[in-house]
């Protein structure tokens, strides 16, 4: 999930009882919730990198107690730094309850990623499968919504308490976080029937003329109705819409299917490359196709010499080739698939030099060097 959601959730962690057990709970919680996501700055030694990195080391089971250790040193240099205006009557601190909170907040990071469909590796390095939920999209307004409710009625309700003289009352809002938790939970109990719904309908439903091998479901934000079907058979892939509400099951061969490329002498090059092997390593739906002398998206075009014929290769991934922001059937997107994969995030570029010789890796408008 974006930083947004593991923020607040690490902050209703602490706030569902921890804070009171020990001082520093709740920033303990807020802090080691996001920790995980500090594996971004291997993107500064470049996109690919930065791939091959995200989601690795700290988003498993094995780096979560380390992250939380990490964070109760962080928290505990700042009890240092500010001990000496700390008030003689205020909470006590417990570190194992500090250490606790973090490596509970750690673990929510893990849980929340695997819902949505770039997936995690939490039990790596001793195995290295990709594992997704394929629940919710990264971006879910519904889990703000829930989050920040519960982290503002407490303070909003406190304010009117003042207003009419009741007494402060410690700790507020600890049902209020334990309520957008759980609420949590159960919209990964309701996506989690209705992704089910989704792929019986496509598994029933007469989309492709050729068996199909595969099929994958993926959400969209906010509507728990609509997802969007992922099909391959021996020739092709084929997407489709679905709506559990109505059953509806929508695909247009003529804009949604798209014929698997041929594996040329460039292709083979490009995917033995160090982008090739990482973008094949996470992706679950790739497609690696040679697309001509284009120069990779926001890059300017290569300076070759005419006598070494260059070609692009591009990698992307189908799960994220469709239309989030069209939360109607009606209103389809009639872009082809084609076309959106092109622009689809998440997409590396190779340049390969007469057909034996990379020439540059590209993700993000960077090269990775």
């Amino acid at each position: 999930m974006e930083p947004v959601t593991h923020f607040l959730t690490g902050a209703c962690i602490g706030r569902a009882g921890f804070n009171r057990r020990t001082a520093y709970a709740t920033v303990a919680a807020t802090l080691a919730a996001e920790a995980a996501d500090l594996d971004i700055l291997w993107s500064f030694r470049g996109p690919v990198s930065g791939l091959a990195h995200h989601r690795g080391i700290t988003h498993t089971l094995l780096g979560a107690p380390v992250v939380a250790l990490a964070i109760t040193g962080l928290v505990w240099l700042i009890h240092r730094s500010s001990r000496a205006h700390r008030k003689p009557d205020a909470q006590p601190i417990r570190w194992f309850w500090v250490w606790l909170t973090s490596f509970i907040a750690a673990l929510s990071h893990i849980a929340l990623d695997w819902t949505n469909n770039y997936g995690v590796r939490p039990f790596f390095p001793f195995n290295s499968h990709w594992y997704s939920g394929d629940l919710v999209f990264i971006a879910e307004p519904v889990i703000w919504g829930l989050l920040v409710l519960a982290l503002l009625l407490p303070a909003i309700l406190g304010l009117a308490d003042r207003e009419v003289g009741a007494s402060r009352t410690l700790f507020r809002g600890r049902g209020w976080a334990a309520a957008a938790l759980t609420g949590i939970v159960l919209l990964w109990c309701w996506r989690w029937a209705e992704h089910a719904s989704a792929y019986n309908l496509v598994a029933a439903a007469d989309i492709t003329p050729s068996p199909v091998t595969r099929i994958a479901i993926e959400p969209y934000p906010t509507n728990p109705w609509r997802w969007h079907a992922l099909l391959e058979t021996a020739s092709t892939w084929q997407v489709a819409e679905v709506d559990t509400r109505t059953g509806a099951v929508v695909s247009d061969s003529h804009v949604d299917a798209l014929f698997k490329p041929t594996r040329t002498p460039s292709v083979n090059v490009a995917r033995n490359t160090y982008l090739g092997e990482v973008y094949l390593d996470w992706s679950q739906w790739p497609v690696v196709r040679e697309i001509g002398q284009q120069p990779a998206p926001g890059m300017p075009a290569p300076d070759f010499p005419p006598t070494h014929p260059w070609v692009s290769v591009e990698f992307s991934d189908l799960r994220f080739a469709y239309s989030y922001l069209d939360t109607s059937m009606t209103g389809r997107n009639d872009q082809s698939l084609d076309h959106m994969l092109a622009h689809s995030g998440l997409t590396g570029w190779v340049y390969v030099l007469d057909s034996k010789e990379e020439a540059g890796q590209f993700m993000n408008a960077r090269e990775q060097k």
